[in-house]
């Protein structure tokens, strides 16, 4: 009894003062950051939460399954991209220009921000990792300032309006590749940070677990050749098959469950995967489940580590990580001929950072791969980026709009 007390403190605490909050404020702030605040608020004044069993057993663990299922749905909706009808002949860019352009989005504020984390910012008292080289702390940080939050920023092309549809397209697309960059980015941080000893000690349960991923793979393919269209009751029950196999076979590799659950959702039939309501799934877990995670993230943060210093380097890395996705999207856009204002609005989407980082950085800091202070700072960067994501478009789209009514 005294655990389901618990759970329900948690809930009101971090999923409906939240919700509440949204609401009140006519939901201009997104979501994903309003229980992260709600925990870094009670983490730095130290309010005494310990009588109500904050956080609880259970919120804990409905928080962690709602973030496997925001994982997998963010696989599944790479195959889904809301409002594609609504696109301009100005927006269909070439694969090969989109490709170049999203990886020259990742590379630029990855490598730069690798390099002044690495010069600058690991120098900061607190903010090396024991036990894990710099290099591999510095890229790690720079993984978190280079990704886009892809499940974020569908929502947000959700809302835009029919003028503005094309360009959140675009960012779309460029998001996919992002995203899945960031999946294979972590997982090759993890297997750095382990060095030769990932490669010893194989059990059958390893060798188990690639054949599971070989398999699900395989039967997407096979599926989506020759099973184009199962019953729906089908679908659903292939789906926590897909979710437990992609997430149990990645925790025994020693990589994190979460980068399994991505997996299995992006191998997923995409026939079977637009007959889901995926959107609906992952909104219901992103507010009414995730908060927990969210919240107990935030709550997590050491206070000590959120002093002046550590709030300006965070002001330094949101300045960092905004600069050099927008810049990178300038230099080289996605479509010929693109103008440059186009061009800033597409970036300003691909510069929110929303679950996506939150997700890495708890991921990375779990590991022992960033510190605490590193932690909060990025913590801080998910907040700030993702809040800024609409003002920043539109300082853009009325200028834009201007331009199409004079012409």
């Amino acid at each position: 009894m005294a655990d389901i007390m618990a759970l329900v403190l948690d809930a009101l605490v971090f999923v409906l003062l939240p919700w509440l909050m949204w609401r009140l404020t006519q939901r201009t702030m997104p979501i994903v950051v309003l229980p992260i605040l709600v925990g870094i608020t009670l983490a730095v004044t130290r309010w005494p939460l310990g009588w109500a069993g904050i956080p609880s057993l259970y919120g804990t663990y409905i928080g962690w399954v709602a973030v496997l299922v925001l994982a997998f749905t963010a696989g599944l909706e790479m195959w889904q991209h809301p409002g594609a009808d609504a696109g301009e002949a100005s927006t269909n860019a070439g694969l090969g220009r989109l490709l170049g352009s999203a990886l020259f989005a990742l590379l630029i504020p990855f490598v730069i921000g690798t390099t002044l984390i690495h010069r600058f910012f690991l120098s900061l008292p607190g903010w090396q990792a024991p036990g894990t080289g710099l290099w591999i702390q510095a890229m790690s940080i720079g993984l978190c300032l280079a990704v886009s939050a892809l499940p974020v920023l569908i929502g947000l092309v959700r809302e835009l309006g029919p003028h503005d549809r094309p360009l959140g397209q675009t960012a779309l697309k460029i998001a996919v590749v992002d995203d899945a960059a960031l999946w294979i980015g972590l997982a090759g941080l993890e297997i750095m940070a382990k060095g030769t000893a990932a490669l010893h000690g194989w059990t059958i349960h390893q060798f188990a677990a690639v054949v599971i991923l070989v398999v699900l793979a395989l039967a997407g393919r096979w599926a989506t050749r020759h099973v184009r269209n199962p019953p729906v009751l089908a679908i659903w029950a292939a789906l926590p098959i897909w979710l437990a196999g992609g997430a149990w076979a990645s925790m025994q590799l020693g990589l994190h469950e979460l980068i399994g659950a991505y997996f299995a959702g992006a191998v997923m039939p995409p026939a079977w995967v637009r007959r889901l309501p995926v959107e609906q799934v992952g909104t219901f877990a992103l507010i009414w489940l995730a908060p927990l995670f969210f919240g107990h993230s935030g709550l997590n943060i050491d206070g000590r580590a959120l002093t002046w210093p550590s709030v300006l380097a965070s002001v330094m890395l949101v300045v960092m990580s905004v600069s050099t996705k927008i810049g990178a999207v300038v230099a080289v856009p996605p479509v010929g001929g693109m103008r440059w204002r186009d061009a800033l609005g597409v970036g300003s989407l691909l510069q929110c950072k929303g679950l996506m980082e939150i997700v890495a950085a708890t991921i990375l800091h779990s590991r022992g791969m960033i510190s605490e202070f590193a932690f909060a700072s990025l913590m801080v960067l998910a907040v700030a980026s993702t809040t800024l994501t609409g003002p920043l478009f539109r300082m853009v789209v009325p200028k834009r709009r201007a331009v199409l009514a004079s012409a």
